[in-house]
């Protein structure tokens, strides 16, 4: 992962108009295409395992093997997920976000010295 530029901030000027750029947008947009679907997936799975936790404890206390019941299996995997969404994220920011921000900041790197 890239370093960020130690350049001094933007003034509020310059923010307002990399804002209202059209690759901003789009940065925005892709940004939000991915948060927001995978976030409310991932609430709705939580939610899933306390609506079972509390209303379906006979099948949450189903023994899957061993001493390891649905319940046991279901937060273990609550952990797995985390995991596996963060780096889900990471690999995407990598790919379609990243690249995106360094030109727009390029851009007005570019703009700024001129």
């Amino acid at each position: 992962m890239d370093t960020p530029p130690t350049a001094r901030p933007a003034p509020p000027d310059t923010l307002q108009a990399i804002e209202q750029t059209e690759e901003f947008r789009r940065l925005r947009g892709s940004f939000r295409g991915f948060a927001f679907p995978v976030t409310a997936g991932f609430i709705l799975w939580y939610l899933l395992y306390v609506l079972l936790s509390g209303y379906a404890p006979g099948f949450m206390a189903t023994t899957l093997f061993g001493h390891v019941n649905v319940a046991l299996a279901l937060g273990l995997l609550q952990f797995a997920s985390t995991f596996a969404i963060a780096a889900w994220y990471a690999a995407y920011a990598d790919r379609r976000l990243d690249p995106a921000a360094t030109a727009i900041r390029e851009q007005r790197t570019r703009e700024a010295a001129e």
